[in-house]
């Protein structure tokens, strides 16, 4: 059996693995990447379908362990390439997947799962377990073949406690260690946090606090799927007698998913519409929006811009009910920033107990290999970090170095009687979805677009005589980004004027624009000139107009 990430090693999100088994190919999760303050403009990043394209009829199934945009994000993508590739999950996933789908006009073929299910797809044996994770019906997969078992965890942890008393399913991952597991790909993403992962009910006093202490609106920004902490609210809000709305319209497409499959519960007449609650008290009012991660779009980050119907006043207290993803730090220290500006008193996990991760710390790894006792271990889920603390809690449980792979997008891994061995690398890029453009920006694009915005742009106008391939007046300079003193352009006019007259079309034929056109004369010689007298490095355009 061979297994390649397409996404999801070395980085936190596109998760995507390829199993591939007797010609035929199954997808375990297929997610996306938000983009970081170096790629601007893109949307997501998805992962490379190129090594499947060509094989994209051999592929089964895609399994989808839960319903985190990191992992389901780019199912409308891949079902571009074939729409009825069959989608198998557990009922919340597939609710949230379908939703998607309906927005891209995609109608998929699903197949529902729970835990304790097993089924065979294309030769591959799967066999779900329930595992605890931020979302609820989260699964583990275990998948068999001739060729060996792979136990893959998904994201999860070991909350003894969990709010829908859903616990992940260590009698099961102990009954496939008596089995024989012999590839582990398990999450990463805590594996350099000791101990145990705290559970959610540790956060209900903290939360209680800020509602028995706000003395107007309770702004709560919280992820989309974060079902589980928007549960907390309610219950909080309903308690502390205030009306509850939702804003931002993937908050409301998800809870109204969640709250008619039963994953959400909403005291009868806590739930209104927004626009109603301006009418009503402040202190009885309580907003659950999106926008947790500084998202421009999201309805947070509109607040805080006053870009939003909702307007942030004085006094309002606003909790960030989640976790920082590395990478957007900035984007969400500039949004509590703003708010604080405004009077808001901002209320996070920097100075008050108001959320906890949903992944494994070191502690319960170490269980989870004591239990499972693989053969072979492939970290999964993660910075190279991550993956390198997870690689030695297996080492120290007593798996064999030599079997412990510490892989990156695009290598693969086959397993053979028993061991796991990297046997090659197959393309694994980032592909950028950039409005409705999907692959077409790249980096060479992303740089240009960082130019833009950090140097500015020249364009220069200038009116040749097509015969002697002189100026007939001076060049005309538009600047955009940096101010410059006109009598500067005078000299920089004068510099691209002399570059003409020794260039290729000039009477005096200067040696190093030989083979070069108007248009990239002009641009040569502006840049030389920016650089020299303002050190910029701006994006230069050059246009020629024939006198």
């Amino acid at each position: 059996m061979r297994i390649v990430a397409l996404g999801g090693i070395g980085e936190i999100g596109r998760n995507m693995t390829v199993f591939e088994f007797g010609g035929k190919l199954l997808i375990v999760d297929c997610g996306v990447l938000f983009p970081e303050d170096h790629q601007p403009g893109v949307n997501v990043i998805l992962p490379d379908f190129s090594y499947i394209r060509e094989r994209i009829n051999d592929v089964v199934a895609v399994v989808l362990t839960h319903g985190h945009e990191d992992h389901i994000g780019g199912v409308p993508y891949l079902l571009r390439e074939r729409a009825d590739i069959p989608l198998v999950g557990s009922q919340l996933t597939l609710a949230f997947i379908e939703a998607k789908l309906k927005e891209h006009r995609i109608t998929p073929k699903t197949i529902q799962v729970k835990e304790g299910d097993r089924t065979t797809m294309g030769g591959f044996d799967l066999e779900f377990f329930a595992v605890n994770h931020s979302i609820p019906d989260s699964l583990a997969v275990a998948i068999r073949t001739a060729a060996g078992m792979v136990l893959h965890t998904g994201d999860f942890k070991m909350d003894q406690f969990p709010l829908d008393r859903r616990i992940t399913d260590l009698g099961a991952f102990a009954r496939l260690g008596a089995e024989g597991v012999d590839l582990f790909l398990t999450d990463s993403t805590n594996a350099e946090v000791p101990g145990f992962t705290t559970s959610e009910k540790d956060l209900g006093p903290a939360i209680d606090a800020v509602f028995r202490t706000a003395p107007r609106r309770i702004i709560v920004s919280s992820f989309a799927s974060h079902i589980h902490r928007i549960q907390q609210i309610i219950d909080t809000a309903h308690r502390h007698r205030r009306k509850v709305a939702f804003v931002g319209r993937s908050m409301v497409r998800n809870m109204t998913i969640a709250a008619d499959l039963g994953y959400l519960n909403i005291p009868h007449g806590l739930l209104v519409d927004f626009k109603k609650l301006e009418r009503s008290d402040d202190h009885k009012v309580v907003l659950i929006c999106t926008g947790s991660q500084g998202e421009p779009l999201a309805a947070l980050s509109r607040m805080a811009n006053n870009d939003h119907a909702i307007k942030i006043s004085e006094g309002d207290t606003v909790l960030l009910a989640s976790s920082l993803i590395p990478g957007n730090e900035n984007a969400i220290y500039g949004i509590i920033n703003a708010l604080t500006e405004i009077g808001a008193n901002v209320v996070h996990k920097g100075n008050a107990k108001v959320h906890v991760s949903g992944h494994a710390s070191a502690g319960e790894l170490a269980y989870c290999y004591n239990i499972v006792k693989p053969r072979n271990v492939m970290p999964v889920h993660g910075e190279w970090r991550h993956l390198r603390a997870n690689s030695e809690i297996a080492v120290a449980t007593g798996v064999e170095p030599r079997n412990v792979i510490i892989a990156q997008d695009g290598v693969t891994v086959d397993l053979q009687r028993g061991r796991a061995t990297v046997s090659g690398k197959v393309p694994a890029g980032l592909v950028f979805v950039d409005g409705a453009s999907v692959g077409g920006i790249t980096e060479e694009t992303l740089r240009e677009r960082r130019r833009l915005a950090e140097e500015g742009s020249v364009t220069v106008l200038a009116i040749i005589d097509a015969e002697t391939g002189t100026m007939t007046e001076p060049p005309e300079f538009f600047i955009q980004g940096f101010s410059c003193d006109p009598a500067d352009l005078e000299k920089a006019g004068t510099a691209v004027e002399k570059a003409l007259a020794d260039g290729p079309s000039g009477r005096q034929g200067g040696r190093g624009a030989r083979n070069l056109d108007p248009e990239a004369v002009i641009e040569r010689a502006t840049a030389n000139w920016m650089r020299r007298f303002y050190n910029r490095t701006p994006v230069i355009t050059a246009i020629v107009v024939d006198a």
